[in-house]
């Protein structure tokens, strides 16, 4: 009968300590790179319909007003600030999605030539960049220094798997961003001035506003109703502030449960906003994809029945490994560093669209900080040739100032993506207006076939933002309107004739 001593040295030993805590098993890192790289790829691949309007010369941002404004540095970095035509951007997007799905495969070394591109692509035009592009830009870069071809890849590798806790400086900055990450996102909302965050937020709390975005929300909003909402908006908070806290202490006392309940809380946080608010799906999930780097998979095999990791440190580190090892603290401390500074001392280079600090360095993520005051949505009614109006905006025969049914609005109901941003460049002056307004001209002669229906060719239109305040119970305001823009196309040859002159005096009205 074995005795009490042998059975205590073969027990394996207990998970947990700082090196779980701040470092992941290749199980995880490989998630990571799944899950991170599948969205990769479907977030380039959704990109092809905006080559045209937003990264080509034809659209709303040639190379020759963009590349005068920018510094050198700029365009040294930029390899799409180098080709303007859109069949150039086409191949450099093609060559992009080959990466992302090799790197969703574990191809070595394809994170380096993933975040650099998709650097690249937001400097092309950094109006049209969202807090989803700081999510990938960020986590490629800190992929570069992890090992995440450890398992799962579609390769064959010589070397012999390894086993243990991967605890690098790539392992404990990226466990730090996400802290980061929700640390700024839970203070901004209980700094709110207006309270929206709260319990006793008023007139409304923050999700009595956000839960009208889609027509799922509405049915939510009607499940639970305000009372609901209001229970839930600081429930949301304290999610987003006590994630991190509670898997870091899970992971550090080696409890799988408190490790996964944190990660459940907050994915499903998450997927409450992709499904709850419109353009925010992407977004919510690569937000997810970052919590794998937390899961517990693997630590069986993690840990040693001595009770130290098994193949975690080489203490006969070659040459190569150790120059890479020095080269990554460089780096990430240079990114670290780089977003401090950003963060507390320069202002001057705040403006993304003549440096790349911003797009580079920026490290902020307090979005959602308040309640909606109001919900906004565009039309953009236009004069053709023969006389009738449409809503080139949305596309349509007809020009609807309602608030439109289909679910609430928002930012650009018609127009989803990145389109968002469209609306807030009207402070656009001369070429720079007439790139930006004069592509809806042309969007709408090529689509309508103007060439053989030349009744059908924009002569002019103009832009206006619509509001409604957010009322209790699902309610909205009067609708007002704002004028942003009136823009009349270039080159059009207009009828003379008094049935055309007519025509035109009658529609002007819906102008």
């Amino acid at each position: 009968m074995p005795s009490e001593a042998g059975s205590t040295k073969n027990k394996p030993a207990a998970f947990g300590g700082w090196k779980a805590a701040f470092g992941c098993t290749y199980e995880a890192l490989a998630l990571f790179r799944i899950t991170l790289g599948c969205l990769l790829t479907l977030e380039l691949a959704l990109r092809y319909r905006y080559l045209k309007p937003f990264y080509s010369d034809d659209g709303t941002l040639p190379l020759r007003l963009l590349l005068p404004n920018v510094d050198d540095l700029y365009k040294t970095v930029c390899l799409h600030c180098r080709f303007g035509h859109l069949w150039q951007q086409q191949i450099l997007l093609s060559v992009q999605l080959g990466l992302a799905m090799l790197y969703t495969a574990g191809v070595p070394w394809t994170a380096i030539p993933c975040w650099y591109l998709y650097l690249s692509s937001t400097l092309r035009n950094t109006w049209m960049s969202y807090i989803l592009d700081r999510y990938f830009h960020y986590l490629l870069f800190y992929s570069i220094f992890l090992p995440l071809n450890e398992r799962w890849t579609f390769f064959s590798k010589k070397s012999p798997k390894r086993h243990g806790i991967v605890i690098s400086p790539a392992s404990v900055v990226l466990k730090l961003l996400v802290t980061w990450i929700y640390i700024d996102a839970s203070f901004g909302k209980l700094r709110d001035p207006l309270g929206g965050w709260t319990y006793s937020a008023d007139p409304l709390p923050a999700l009595d506003t956000y839960a009208r975005h889609t027509v799922l929300a509405r049915y939510m909003y009607a499940l639970i109703g305000p009372p609901g909402l209001r229970l839930l908006t600081p429930v949301v908070v304290y999610v987003e502030l006590l994630a991190v806290p509670v898997s870091l202490a899970g992971s550090y006392l080696g409890n799988r449960k408190l490790v996964l309940t944190a990660i459940g809380f907050v994915c499903a946080l998450h997927t409450g906003i992709a499904l709850m608010l419109r353009n925010a799906a992407l977004l919510s999930f690569v937000a997810c994809s970052v919590w794998m780097v937390f899961l517990p998979v693997g630590w069986n095999q993690a840990f040693s029945t001595t009770g130290t990791p098994s193949n975690n440190v080489h203490r006969n580190r070659s040459v190569r490994e150790s120059c890479g090892f020095l080269l990554s603290i460089l780096l990430i401390t240079s990114m670290v560093a780089g977003s401090l500074w950003l963060d507390r001392h320069s202002r001057a280079c705040d403006q993304s669209v003549k440096h790349i600090w911003s797009t580079l360095l920026h490290n902020r993520w307090n979005v959602f900080v308040g309640a909606e005051e109001y919900v906004t949505w565009e039309i953009a009614p236009g004069m053709l040739e023969d006389g009738s109006v449409v809503d080139v905006w949305g596309k349509k025969e007809n020009v609807d100032w309602n608030l439109p049914g289909s679910g609430a609005p928002c930012t650009s109901t018609n127009r989803a993506g990145r389109w968002r941003s469209f609306p807030y460049l009207a402070e656009f002056k001369g070429e720079d207006a007439d790139a930006l307004w004069g592509y809806l001209c042309k969007e709408w002669d090529e689509e309508n076939d103007v060439d053989r229906y030349p009744g059908r060719k924009l002569f002019r239109f103009n832009f206006f933002m619509l509001q409604a305040d957010v009322l209790p119970n699902m309610g909205f305001s009067e609708t007002r309107k704002r004028l942003i823009q009136s823009y009349e196309c270039p080159s059009v040859v207009r009828e003379t004739s008094a049935e055309a002159n007519e025509s035109e005096g009658s529609a002007s009205s819906e102008l």
